[in-house]
């Protein structure tokens, strides 16, 4: 069986490569509020700068209640850089990856089972009032 963190890793892969990632705080609130039934998925970066930022703390805490009232799976991983590894443009790099989203796939397209995996594991830490469970994102 897979780990919740590759199959993290796996779904943000392939919404990569679909063009369905959003990544930043303000853009990831932006897709929220214009159209939350398109987004599937929330990953939360907490790193040191999390630890000091007041106004990303209330964002969070905001794109948490959020997700949890418009049915939204969300998890938490702690290693921000990884995250923008994964989904950054290698070109560029990513400045805000501290909120990454997945929206859903196009109509009549595949479901991703990585993603029905992530679905299931936050289901089950719901059921044990675990509501922001933390994923480790594998190494490279």
């Amino acid at each position: 069986m897979q780990s919740p963190g590759g199959a993290l890793k796996e779904a943000l892969l392939c919404a990569q490569s679909e063009g369905r990632i959003t990544a930043g705080v303000y853009e990831s609130a932006k897709v929220m509020t214009e159209d939350p039934d398109s987004v599937s998925f929330c990953v939360l970066a907490m790193d040191e700068q999390f630890q000091c930022d007041i106004a990303l703390q209330i964002h969070f805490t905001l794109i948490q209640s959020f997700c949890f009232d418009n049915d939204i799976s969300i998890v938490r991983v702690s290693d921000m850089q990884r995250l923008a590894d994964i989904v950054g443009d290698k070109a560029e790099e990513l400045e805000d990856a501290h909120c990454v989203l997945i929206t859903n796939p196009s109509e009549g397209s595949w479901e991703d089972p990585a993603l029905e995996k992530l679905h299931l594991f936050c289901e089950e830490s719901r059921r044990l009032n675990d509501w922001l469970p933390e994923i480790s994102l594998p190494e490279r």
